[in-house]
């Protein structure tokens, strides 16, 4: 413990007659969600989707997580496929992204009118002949296919998944507020009124 530390340990105790500074945050940490249990309730989740749901993806349910943080983190699918440590995985970590109902606006932005290629696969056109008649290659109508049946299934599902990640992660960041916040507030509790005199 240094010099700096001690002295405010010293206040800490002098104020709250208690004799450690720890106890309480001990009791409190005990009492939120720990890293462990989001890591557990996000693998439940994707394990969930990818039982309803035909993912195509490579990734496993770790991977998954893992893109479904850097997805609410504001990173980029090159971003996510670089932590994961390939940057070659864009193209994977965007479908993986898109399977776990994880749409961001670029992806409905389409050389054609998505609405037009929702009628004709509606109509029973395949791929091809969908990208026929909308001047397109077949992989760029079956990739925007795929945003369309996500769109589909997100709202079969009231966008289920999508709001159990995000209470997920909302639950997690707010006990890390409540932890900090804590851990202030009995400091600031601690000093207050008590003038100082001490030089760091």
């Amino acid at each position: 413990m240094d010099e700096k530390t001690e002295e405010l340990r010293d206040i800490f105790i002098d104020v709250t007659d208690e004799s450690t500074v720890t106890e309480q945050q001990e009791e409190t940490h005990g009492s939120l969600s720990s890293e462990a249990e989001v890591e557990e309730r996000l693998v439940a989740v994707v394990g969930e989707m990818r039982e309803r749901y035909d993912f195509g993806t490579t990734l496993s349910d770790d991977e998954l997580v893992f893109v479904v943080r850097g997805y609410y983190a504001g990173d980029s699918d090159a971003e996510i496929a670089r932590e994961l440590g390939d940057t070659s995985l864009g193209k994977t970590v965007s479908r993986a992204r898109i399977d776990l109902h994880l749409l961001r606006d670029s992806d409905t932005d389409a050389p054609f009118d998505l609405d037009a290629l929702r009628e004709r696969l509606d109509s029973g056109a395949s791929a091809a002949e969908c990208a026929d008649h909308l001047d397109v290659s077949a992989s760029t109508v079956r990739r925007y296919r795929r945003v369309i049946e996500t769109q589909r299934e997100k709202r079969t599902v009231n966008d289920r998944f999508t709001d159990e990640f995000e209470n997920v992660l909302r639950d997690r960041e707010l006990s890390d507020r409540m932890t900090e916040d804590i851990q202030n507030d009995g400091l600031d509790d601690a000093t207050e009124g008590m003038e100082t005199n001490v030089s760091f």
